[in-house]
């Protein structure tokens, strides 16, 4: 199911270098929220239990190693030597299953923790599929659904990254996707998430950022520095690489009150990923006008649940207006004739140095999507002057 290190998100390990050097006595705490109130079947966090067991033997090879480091040369090299001694804890996962209904949490040293989240839903979706006798479609099915999927993005002259680690069907289906884009997707398909799929199919690894890092950044420091501070930690350790700028995490109009001149001049875009994107996108080129930025220089990457028609209507709407690209997941990993899961894992408490635990939460711009604790998030609104 997971045979590699490496078969992660790659912001995961963008933040974990980044949190290793600046916050590397801080804890966290992660909860699994069951958003499709799927029922799992008898026996099914034993299985889990067992295959996170097994996580604990991988460990980064040479060759991943070199691959890693010549790709990413902003990285310290000391974070490879660190990520190459890493070994996942299964002590830091705790797991339960009530009748239908499954309970994971985890814990630990924040540098530490962090990697767990992805294999974790990876493996979830995997099992469930396997427990349930649900039959997906075969390879050749899966792989021309890619293939004609690229075709059409092709055809809008837009680049596409995969995006779909945590709710992929399986392993297999995932790696036939990336390997019918790679094929397919010339001068279209840009990348993967994945690490371990993008050193397969030797294409570039894709990311930045996540909630989590912006939802630390409120424990750490409140909610109306979170952003400014995370984006201004976030350089200091990048010095321009990686200049995406995630921007829902407490709305999308808090965001671009605190992302100011300077950080709006310095990254090279932001990342949309809930509420309306055409609405998103108004505000985004509202607000480089604003700083007497040209949008046309800047980009938007979008990543809320896209599929084929959504992507057309994104792009149509943006031309010649803003720089567009876009990361597509689940559309693209777990398009196999099978309803896909919808489960999430996100970070619930922080424990800054020198604080105590404290309760994190996001609120996107979809208020379905808002997590954590209702009074941090009602404390949280206040504060924002968020109606």
């Amino acid at each position: 199911m997971i045979n590699s290190i490496l078969d992660n998100d790659f912001y995961k390990f963008t933040m974990q270098h980044a949190v290793i050097k600046l916050f590397p006595k801080a804890r966290a705490k992660y909860r699994f929220i069951n958003r499709g109130e799927h029922m799992f079947p008898p026996g099914f966090a034993s299985a889990l239990q067992e295959a996170i067991a097994e996580l604990a033997k991988l460990q980064l090879t040479n060759r991943e190693k070199d691959f890693f480091a010549t790709t990413c040369p902003y990285i310290d090299p000391t974070y490879f030597d660190f990520l190459q001694g890493y070994r996942y804890d299964p002590t830091e996962v705790r797991i339960e299953q009530n009748g239908g209904e499954l309970h994971i949490a985890i814990e630990g040293y924040w540098y530490r923790t962090i990697l767990w989240e992805v294999p974790i839903m990876s493996l979830i979706c995997e099992l469930y599929y396997e427990l349930t006798s649900q039959v997906r479609q075969g390879d050749d099915e899966v792989a021309e659904k890619a293939r004609q999927k690229i075709m059409r993005y092709k055809q809008l002259g837009i680049t596409i990254a995969e995006f779909g680690t945590r709710r992929r069907h399986s392993y297999t289906a995932h790696r036939l996707v990336v390997q019918a884009l790679q094929a397919a997707g010339e001068g279209t398909f840009i990348g993967t998430s994945n690490v371990h799929m993008a050193m397969l199919n030797q294409t570039k690894p894709i990311g930045t950022h996540a909630h989590e890092w912006f939802m630390f950044h409120a424990a750490k420091y409140g909610f109306k520095m979170a952003n400014l501070l995370g984006l201004e930690h976030w350089s200091d350790v990048y010095r321009g690489d990686l200049g995406i700028a995630l921007s829902d995490t407490y709305t999308t109009d808090v965001f671009f009150t605190q992302f100011d001149k300077k950080l709006t001049k310095l990254f090279d875009g932001v990342r949309h990923d809930s509420g309306d994107p055409l609405e998103f996108a108004d505000k985004a080129i509202a607000h480089y006008q604003q700083n007497g930025i040209d949008p046309r220089s800047k980009t938007i990457i979008f990543s809320d649940g896209l599929d084929v028609e959504k992507v057309t209507r994104i792009a149509e709407y943006c031309r010649g207006r803003i720089g567009i690209s876009f990361g597509i997941g689940t559309n693209f990993t777990n398009d196999v004739g099978l309803p896909p899961m919808n489960i999430v894992i996100k970070m619930v408490e922080a424990y800054p140095e020198e604080a105590h635990w404290t309760p994190v939460i996001k609120l996107s711009d979809k208020p379905g999507k808002h997590t954590g604790d209702e009074n941090m998030i009602a404390l949280a609104k206040q504060i924002l002057e968020i109606p």
